[in-house]
């Protein structure tokens, strides 16, 4: 299983430089419900919400999400080992939520500061430069 955080969506959608292997849309992807919020708002923000609705919807669709539920937000009030910020807290926690619960997974992330802190939580990262 794979949780992704924001930042590998936002890649696909907005064809950066750095996207993940195609083959990561074969896994098992799992992400807190924040995830879409915050890809819609992005793509609202550079007016691309109508352009790349159906793109975004396919992609959103391959997902499951976990909702943002007491236990979870619970750890994200929590202190973490290293700062983060409040969108990454309850990312993380999510993922801890889902380790915590016997899911093995792997956290996919381009953003530097999520991936120090999901290393500081014990949590796998996933090798987004392999194919």
């Amino acid at each position: 299983m794979i949780y992704l955080d924001t930042s590998v969506v936002l890649a696909t959608l907005l064809a950066e430089d750095r996207v993940p292997p195609a083959s990561i849309w074969q896994h098992t992807l799992v992400a807190s419900r924040l995830l879409a919020i915050e890809a819609w708002v992005r793509l609202n923000a550079k007016g691309l919400g109508a352009s790349h609705a159906e793109l975004a919807g396919g992609l959103l669709g391959r997902i499951a999400f976990v909702e943002m539920e007491r236990p979870v937000l619970a750890r994200a009030h929590d202190p973490f080992p290293v700062p983060v910020r409040t969108l990454d807290a309850i990312h993380l926690a999510t993922a801890c939520y889902l380790r915590d619960q016997g899911q093995p997974l792997k956290v996919a992330t381009f953003d530097e500061r999520m991936a120090t802190a999901a290393r500081s939580l014990g949590l796998d990262l996933l090798d987004l430069a392999a194919d």
